[in-house]
């Protein structure tokens, strides 16, 4: 057994104190902030590995937390549903990511949009964030794991054996050689009017186009670009309202919620690895783009078995 910290209170870091506690570490989990102030809780939670390489390691961290959602279905209070959607295609297909995943299928013709050449339906988990993540954060609890709210600016200060960063962006100022930047994601919310099918159109004309339905609300995106301002953009908020409503007419009516932004801890590859910290270890797990819920419980079993082998 080991002593761990772990910084970072998102959906990465959460589900890396969860794996740690239940495989019996001593685990304490500090966060700047609650998970619902964290970039995590303005996801939109389809399992989808966007944004984020490489593609092999995402593939199999893909598959580890797409078993575990499934299995949280059957949990209501975790905040996981299996729903169908569709993934519009423009410039034919690229279909890594469907590797492994069994639940899909060709869209026909009449599922496409005007100037699809191709796109695929899929029955996948949508994860209801705020929900989740206070799951989570009651699962963390009940596992032994102590979390506190509070900023750590220099690792030397922790004390423990082993530090486990999390810490989405602020990972690059509290460990040399991490190199992980912001790109912005702004999105929508709108009242759901009683649709469950997601869509999810990255070449749709305007912009990036997304369509996520929960429980009493749509989350409707989206951009990405590099940016580290989170403040919403009226005219941008306007765009993705205005493009949402033409791709999903059921949107049309529906009331708007509010804006909110996200910053995507982007990097070249995920930097999930052992580093030495003036002789400490220091396992870091950041760099998930815009697939941190689609890969979190997989860079969390991993993690596990990375400190396993250090205690």
């Amino acid at each position: 057994m080991a002593r761990v910290t772990v910084v970072g209170g998102g959906v990465v870091g959460l589900t890396s104190a969860l794996g740690l506690a239940e495989a019996g570490h001593d685990v304490h989990c500090v966060r700047d902030v609650p998970a619902a102030g964290t970039v995590s809780a303005v996801a939109g939670g389809l399992w989808f590995p966007y944004h984020v390489e490489p593609r092999d390691r995402v593939v199999a961290w893909g598959l580890v937390a797409l078993e575990r959602f499934t299995g949280l279905v059957a949990d209501p209070t975790a905040g996981v549903a299996l729903r169908e959607g569709l993934l519009v295609e423009r410039h034919g297909p690229d279909r890594w990511w469907t590797e492994g995943v069994r639940t899909w299928r060709e869209a026909t013709a009449d599922e496409l949009p005007d100037g699809a050449t191709s796109g695929v339906v899929a029955r996948l988990p949508l994860v209801a964030m705020p929900v989740h993540l206070d799951w989570l954060e009651k699962r963390c609890v009940a596992a032994g794991v102590e979390l506190e709210t509070g900023r750590v600016d220099d690792l030397d200060e922790l004390e423990d054996d082993v530090v486990v960063l999390c810490a989405g962006l602020r990972a690059a100022e509290l460990l040399p050689g991490v190199d992980v930047t912001p790109s912005r994601g702004q999105v929508a919310l709108l009242a759901n009017p009683g649709i469950d099918r997601w869509l999810v159109d990255d070449d749709f004309a305007g912009g990036m186009t997304y369509v996520l339905p929960h429980p009493g609300w749509v989350v409707c995106g989206g951009t990405d670009v590099p940016d580290a301002s989170d403040e919403p953009d009226p005219a941008v908020h306007a765009a993705i309202v205005e493009r949402c409503r033409a791709a999903v007419p059921a949107l049309r009516e529906a009331e708007v919620l509010g804006s909110r932004v996200g910053l995507r801890p982007v990097a070249a590859a995920v930097d999930l690895r052992v580093h030495e910290r003036h002789g400490r270890p220091v396992v870091t797990n950041v760099g998930h783009g815009g697939a941190g819920v689609t890969l979190s419980w997989g860079c969390a079993a991993e993690v596990v078995r990375l400190v396993d082998a250090l205690a």
